[in-house]
């Protein structure tokens, strides 16, 4: 079984990008992400409505990481303490060595290949580090562009379910892609 440590958290660089620990320092960020209705188009989850629904979201997401569950980071450009998305590990399967990743960007940052250069740095830790053999990510099958972005880096389309998930009083079909571990 796969061992996890977040402990001390993994600041992440690249190019551009800073991939830092979420904090409450973010939260006006935060609850522009989720309860933008533009980016949580293709999210079944409810948008954040208040201030305290953002911290609680940032409690949530520590909690995750203190007990090793998950990991997000906050994306932010170089020379900018500003969150301009998130991007993690959500729903680790430590037993079958696989975590679903999942982001999110300010719309005004989009079309910048930043999604694509967060990914890769992501995918670079979960398969050195984490020692993962698979990543998956689930997607709404009408988000085009996060499918384009996944296969750019290199993730195979597995599956569609069919009305798999149950939300706001309708059945969801789901797309799952993967990428196994080539480094």
């Amino acid at each position: 079984m796969l061992s996890i440590n977040f402990t001390p958290f993994p600041n992440l660089e690249t190019e551009r990008l800073y991939l830092r620990r979420v904090d409450k320092n973010d939260v006006e960020p935060i609850l522009e992400l989720r309860s933008n209705v533009e980016t949580m188009k293709y999210i079944p989850r409810p948008l954040l409505i208040t201030t305290e629904e953002a911290l609680e979201h940032i409690v949530m997401i520590d909690a995750k990481i203190e007990s090793n569950e998950g990991i997000n980071w906050a994306i932010t450009l170089k020379g900018s303490p500003k969150l301009i998305g998130v991007i993690g590990f959500y729903r680790i399967k430590t037993e079958h060595f696989r975590a679903e990743i999942g982001y999110m960007l300010l719309p005004e940052y989009g079309g910048k290949g930043i999604v694509t250069e967060a990914i890769q740095e992501a995918i670079k830790y979960g398969f050195q580090i984490m020692k993962l053999h698979s990543i998956e990510a689930i997607i709404d099958p009408k988000n085009i562009g996060s499918a384009k972005v996944l296969e750019k880096n290199n993730f195979v389309k597995e599956a569609h379910l069919k009305e798999n998930e149950f939300y706001e009083g309708r059945f969801l079909d789901t797309i799952i892609y993967s990428r196994l571990n080539k480094f």
